[in-house]
């Protein structure tokens, strides 16, 4: 059997785990767990003697996270970039376009970038399991074992058997996700929470996309055969990838295809869809309670506490989940998990920053971080990597002033090439043409102390950048 092509669908951003997880930095990307991503974690599941390199499907917003993140474990792989999020129908149509380029007869897995999965073995067998089947036309799906009647997922009804040893069965109905009645009723029926992770013959999913969906299928075509690379990304064709339907492909495909087909998955997966889901897989002592970070707990039971850096303290409360960043602290029952999107929603409508970004904020080259700000200044701590460099600029209502705290800085001002050592500062000018390089082996960290009449980020005239932005 030739290996699978994994498929890793990374644009998502959410929501729910707020505010650790916001569209700047989404949960993918974050060590929610243990000491890695569950980015990272999907992707060193994916055993080599099993599994082909991956193709990472992802946004323009986070290539360089994606890129920096496999760099960091030493996986290599194709990442695509999708140029506006379409849902996974037409992410799975350009998996299909992008693996018959490889093979005719390729399997495809696809598997979402923010599942945990606790039982790697297991997953890896009914990997090669599922695989079988699909070489043989069936377009499978990881069907969980419940563990409860959960009500935010959607289930399968598992039908005839198609092979015994694996537990492989025809798919006889997909169902949407349920009140709390009717799951308790599906679990006694036998049925299994649909995961989102499915297993292919390329060339059968195409045609049924074909089939089904043919504008998703000619428009991920399309966008593949115009598709361009970009500072080594795949860039797909934003014209002809914007006619895809916004769809799923449970709704496109999974739902309608005679193809379908479930593998019962005992691998203790989580879709880590919510802060009690992230409780729920967290260590906890005898008393129900977890702590992350900077935290303590007393007299309280089944309680969770994440905070990076400010000591946050719960006493004499059970059942609540608090999540303190450094700039926005949750406080939440713990049964209202799945109501924390719509918290967003309204901060989002109340145009609270926070609700969409970290005040420390990622790019390519490093980060910077706001300390503080008034009316007519701004104060940032800014990080680039060895090596990297920020984009050549100059700005029309702000000076600034940087000062090394680390490593050496080599500064671009208008004609002039400066060193700039631990300790040592230089000032720009409004107006000023200047450029920011790190040319050492360890990080470089500055202060940068903004003053004038307009401090936003767009007043940034990129005049060349190695980034290609704009």
């Amino acid at each position: 059997m030739n290996k699978i092509i994994p498929v890793i669908m990374c644009g998502g951003a959410g929501t729910r785990v707020w505010p650790a997880s916001r569209e700047t930095m989404p949960k993918q990307f974050i060590p929610l767990l243990g000491k890695l991503s569950t980015f990272q974690d999907t992707l060193l599941r994916l055993d080599p003697e099993t599994f082909d390199a991956p193709t990472i499907v992802t946004n323009h917003d986070y290539r360089f996270l994606v890129k920096e993140q496999m760099e960091e474990i030493g996986v290599k792989g194709e990442i695509v970039l999708e140029p506006e999020r379409r849902d996974s129908a037409a992410a799975v149509a350009v998996a299909c376009e992008l693996a018959m380029a490889r093979s005719s007869d390729a399997v495809v897995a696809v598997f979402a970038a923010d599942h945990a999965v606790r039982k790697v073995e297991a997953f890896r067998k009914l990997c090669r399991e599922a695989a079988k089947a699909a070489q043989q036309g069936y377009i499978v799906t990881l069907g969980i074992p419940p563990t409860g009647p959960a009500t935010g997922y959607g289930y399968i009804r598992p039908g005839e058997i198609i092979a015994a040893e694996a537990g492989v069965a025809k798919v006889d109905a997909f169902v949407e996700k349920p009140d709390l009645a009717t799951a308790e009723s599906y679990i006694a029926q036998g049925y299994l929470w649909n995961s989102g992770n499915f297993f292919f013959r390329a060339d059968v999913m195409r045609e049924e996309l074909r089939a089904f969906a043919p504008q998703i299928a000619e428009a991920a075509a399309q966008a593949c055969a115009k598709a361009t690379t970009d500072l080594g990304f795949l860039a797909l064709d934003k014209a002809s990838f914007a006619r895809a339907p916004k769809t799923s492909i449970d709704y496109a495909v999974m739902e309608r295809t005679s193809h379908a087909a479930v593998i019962p998955a005992d691998i203790g997966w989580s879709d880590v869809g919510n802060w009690q889901a992230v409780w729920e897989l967290s260590e906890r002592d005898a008393d129900g309670n977890s702590v992350r970070g900077h935290g303590l707990i007393q007299e309280g039971h089944n309680v969770h506490v994440r905070s990076d850096d400010i000591l946050t303290t719960v006493l004499g409360v059970s059942d609540v989940i608090v999540v303190t960043t450094d700039d926005a602290v949750l406080v939440l029952g713990a049964q209202h998990g799945d109501k924390v999107k719509q918290l967003v929603d309204e901060l989002k409508r109340r145009n609270h920053k926070e609700a969409r970004e970290h005040r420390r904020v990622y790019r390519p080259w490093g980060y910077y971080q706001s300390i503080d700000s008034g009316e007519r200044h701004q104060v940032k701590r800014i990080v680039v990597k060895p090596g990297q460099k920020l984009s050549l600029q100059k700005h029309y209502h702000r000076a600034e002033h940087w000062i090394v705290v680390r490593g050496s800085a080599e500064v671009t001002r208008n004609d002039e090439v400066v060193m700039v050592h631990e300790n040592q500062s230089i000032y720009l000018p409004i107006g000023s043409v200047h450029r920011l390089i790190n040319p050492g082996k360890i990080d470089l960290e500055l202060i940068e102390v903004q003053t004038g009449s307009y401090l936003g980020e767009d007043d940034i005239v990129r005049i060349e950048d190695v980034y290609a932005r704009v």
